[in-house]
């Protein structure tokens, strides 16, 4: 435990995520763009940082958990930014998911401060943040990993080192096509067994536990059928992942004829102003095309 940590992003999988590193007994700075979300870690016992170099200038490694590519540019390059603070064999972990691109290129930037940088984005949604179960995928040196794996260990249960900088977010990239194509098969699914008139929770208890199980169906699955649209992953942020999957497909020339739909989707559902709900409110895009609703509660 002899390393400083430092942790920049205190949203809704920030703020998890730090609270486990306090309880794993790192010495903890935090610094947040809102203030106010700094408070809570402050009083479990972090020091709250006035900048991003700040931060940087007090921890050995610098962990960044943002919403996109130009806010962990903002983060890093900025006047008060954490190149502004790292030091020579400092360590910057990235747990945001951005483009694959600029993490190869940011990641140059700090190794010519001599600093190191792993691109370590993370899966399971506020409920995995905050239970310290996420899957973490790592790109980056191996004796980086090595170095970070406690880190790691505290915030994560599934650490995988999938290559060098930029493989992690590559990875995060495929997890998404994964996930949002869940949504959708789960909003098909409830719709249709509502159509058929079928009991919504009695069939979630059939097929959860067959071939069809899935993180989703059991996280998702009971928030749709009791109209629950809180966010573990929020609509705004799954398209901003979507985006850097279609363009990333684009540019391989690969088919992904899903995540395309899926996209349209939400993006009418950002258009009534819904950006702000849970990624399993696709279903709600369904129910308009179908003129019907799902659950057991209309809203």
């Amino acid at each position: 435990m002899s390393e400083r940590i430092g942790f920049i992003g205190l949203g809704i999988m920030g703020s998890g995520m730090a609270q486990n590193l306090l309880k794993a007994g790192f010495e903890l700075a935090v610094w947040n763009r809102t203030a106010s979300k700094m408070e809570p870690l402050v009083e479990s016992g972090a020091t709250a940082a006035d900048s991003p170099a700040d931060l940087a200038r007090r921890s050995d490694i610098t962990v960044i958990c943002v919403s996109d590519t130009p806010d962990v540019e903002a983060v890093l390059l900025s006047e008060d930014g954490v190149m502004h603070g790292v030091g020579a064999g400092d360590l910057v972990i990235d747990c945001s998911t951005i483009s694959p691109i600029r993490t190869q290129e940011l990641a140059k930037g700090l190794a010519e401060k001599g600093a190191h940088m792993l691109d370590a984005p993370v899966s399971g949604g506020s409920e995995g943040a905050a239970q310290g179960t996420l899957s973490i995928m790592v790109g980056g040196d191996e004796d980086q990993v090595a170095r970070a794996m406690p880190v790691l260990e505290a915030m994560g249960r599934s650490i995988t080192h999938v290559g060098g900088n930029g493989a992690g977010q590559m990875v995060k990239l495929v997890n998404q096509i994964l996930v949002v194509n869940g949504m959708l098969a789960l909003g098909e699914a409830f719709l249709f067994a509502q159509a058929g008139g079928l009991d919504l929770e009695k069939t979630f208890k059939a097929v959860e536990g067959g071939a069809a199980g899935s993180w989703a169906l059991t996280y998702r699955g009971p928030q749709i059928i009791e109209r629950d649209w809180r966010p573990g992953f929020m609509i705004d942020l799954q398209q901003k992942d979507l985006r850097l999957v279609l363009e990333a497909a684009d540019e391989f020339g690969v088919p992904v004829l899903g995540c395309s739909t899926t996209f349209h989707l939400y993006r009418t559902l950002q258009s009534r102003g819904l950006g702000g709900e849970g990624n399993h409110a696709l279903i709600k895009a369904l129910e308009y095309l179908a003129d019907m609703q799902v659950g057991t509660e209309a809203e």
